[in-house]
């Protein structure tokens, strides 16, 4: 189906059920918004929503075009798209604006992945994510914890025991690629997006489906910034030849997603002939490294210094 098709149905079936302040600040913008979009799946025509974050500001300055981030979200945060929307609430630019009540000046989607069919393990009980506090201070946050575990490099090896390891952990974001598009497609038409300033985040789950997602469509991005995943080293150059700005991030201490894999992507990446692909490594952490990388300033910030070449 064509993505224009997909937006299409995304507009005709979104919902603007919102959860957002009222009232005017006192510099006399208009208050964030954090609303809830329905649309109609690719694969089976199931209906489920995503959130869709509005800055503050957006309603006042009715001329302007907004960059656009799209937060893909790790394993733990599956779920069915419409009551456990909520679960993707635990990390990511969403949480940091919305939650953390921080000034990020990004129109914001975060869809959410299906669960797992079948289950892999057991369902382990989830404690609902934080939220926003209207009255008061925001919620702590759940901060990124020194790992015990040594610094020790090993060779890349074989990788994962996943049935696809090129395409990272089973049943992952490029299962629903094309509701992906869907949606970034709406938002630039609903929401004043500006299409030459669109960026892509995700972490663990997200990292992978960051790498799948640039990869596979290159021309839709002005950057890309996965983190704790790693990409197939086959598919690497369609970045390179892009020269698609790449900002990856990875635990030192990792266990769940090694180092060793991560480099082995970026060492593709420049072996394709990326001029400037960038990667940090905090040898401190181990897979929660996205606790430190969203708090901060920095990527927001090196996400605004670039636009999609034509």
């Amino acid at each position: 189906m064509a993505t224009q098709e997909i937006s299409r149905r995304i507009a005709i079936g979104a919902s603007l059920a919102a959860a957002s302040l009222g009232g005017a600040p006192g510099d006399g913008r208009s208050q964030p918004q954090l609303l809830r979009r329905r649309y109609k799946t690719v694969a089976n025509g199931q209906e489920r929503e995503y959130y869709v974050y509005l800055p503050s500001g957006f309603y006042g300055e009715q001329g302007k075009k907004w960059p656009v981030l799209m937060f893909l979200h790790g394993g733990g945060e599956r779920g069915d798209g419409l009551d456990e929307l909520k679960y993707t609430l635990a990390h990511g630019p969403i949480t940091e604006a919305w939650i953390q009540g921080r000034d990020l000046p990004f129109v914001i989607i975060q869809p959410q992945l299906q669960p797992l069919d079948p289950p892999r393990r057991p369902q382990r009980q989830r404690s609902d994510p934080p939220t926003r506090n209207l009255e008061g201070p925001p919620p702590a946050r759940s901060r990124a914890r020194r790992s015990s575990t040594p610094m020790v490099r090993d060779e890349p090896g074989e990788g994962p025991s996943w049935d696809d390891p090129a395409s990272g952990p089973p049943q992952g974001w490029w299962t629903i690629e094309k509701d992906l598009l869907g949606m970034v497609d709406a938002t630039l038409e609903e929401f004043r997006g500006d299409p030459d300033r669109v960026y892509l985040t995700g972490l663990s789950y997200g990292g992978y489906g960051t790498w799948h997602m640039g990869s596979t469509y290159p021309e839709r991005w002005a950057a890309i910034a996965p983190i704790c995943g790693a990409g197939d080293v086959s598919k690497v150059g369609a970045i390179a030849e892009r020269k698609l700005p790449t900002w990856v991030f990875q635990g030192g201490r990792d266990t769940v997603v090694k180092p060793e894999w991560v480099m082995q992507t970026v060492r593709a990446l420049e072996e394709a002939g990326h001029p400037e692909v960038r990667i940090t490594v905090h040898e401190d952490l181990s897979h929660n490294v996205w606790t430190r990388v969203y708090e901060g300033w920095d990527l927001y910030a090196w996400f605004l210094q670039h636009r999609r070449d034509e």
